[in-house]
């Protein structure tokens, strides 16, 4: 794919994406990848949603790591996962690519869905773009097969404490979420529908797909939600871009 290369950021590596043109407002994705290690630089759909409005991408390479404020086996003794996107990413595209909050915005798919909701929730103010594909919400049913789980947390119990849902903040949310997930996706589909339950509840604006099929938990899947969610993103950093911004900020 004649748009991506491989880098290294803190040591660790990233896939990164210029595309032919670039968004005159400069505007960059951050990718977090699946469990299953697939790398975004193999998917020309995305590709081409990214070439079509001039995104920048870096996609960090971090393990089966969760996306969690853990130390994990499979990426680092010394940063956790989340700390390597705050204090090493973002830093990074800063200085190459002169980029802040709120120009970017947070694209996930599967475990990586997860992990982009968990830390917009987290982070709302950095990361008030964010879309998720297929996100492995209740990630703490997998821990009894799952040994990366396993050396993070001593129970399943201990690990659904970190999930998405939990960090949800009635008054403080990112501004622009999408989640999407297939509903042949049997084993992810119902923690998303929960999501939509708990935030429709709080009164939180969002947007969700939980009805488009084709493809279950795989890229089938997320190359098929490719444009909508491209298209999403661009749509919500053009409203961050134009907001005005609150008095006395």
């Amino acid at each position: 794919m004649s748009g991506w290369r491989e880098i290294e950021v803190a040591g660790h590596k990233c896939d990164i994406y210029e595309p032919p043109v670039r968004n005159p407002h400069s505007y960059v994705v951050i990718y977090l990848h699946g469990v299953h290690l697939q790398r975004l630089a193999e998917q020309p759909p995305y590709e081409e949603q990214f070439a079509r409005f001039g995104l920048r991408v870096i996609a960090p390479w971090t393990g089966r790591c969760w996306w969690l404020d853990r130390l994990c086996p499979d990426f680092s003794d010394r940063w956790t996962p989340e700390q390597h996107l705050l204090q090493n990413i973002l830093p990074w595209i800063e200085k190459e690519w002169e980029c802040r909050p709120p120009r970017i915005a947070l694209l996930g798919t599967s475990m990586g869905g997860q992990g982009a909701l968990r830390l917009a929730y987290k982070h709302p103010e950095t990361f008030p773009v964010v879309a998720a594909v297929s996100p492995a919400i209740d990630f703490h049913i997998r821990w009894e097969s799952d040994e990366i789980l396993q050396a993070m947390f001593e129970d399943p119990e201990s690990a659904r404490q970190e999930t998405a849902l939990l960090y949800v903040h009635p008054l403080n949310w990112p501004r622009h979420q999408f989640f999407c997930c297939d509903p042949q996706d049997a084993r992810w589909w119902d923690s998303a529908d929960r999501l939509r339950m708990k935030l429709g509840s709080l009164g939180i604006p969002f947007t969700c797909d939980l009805d488009t099929s084709g493809g279950g938990h795989s890229f089938a899947y997320y190359n098929r939600m490719a444009q909508r969610v491209v298209e999403f993103l661009v749509e919500s950093l053009e409203k961050e871009r134009l907001r005005l911004p609150l008095a006395g900020s």
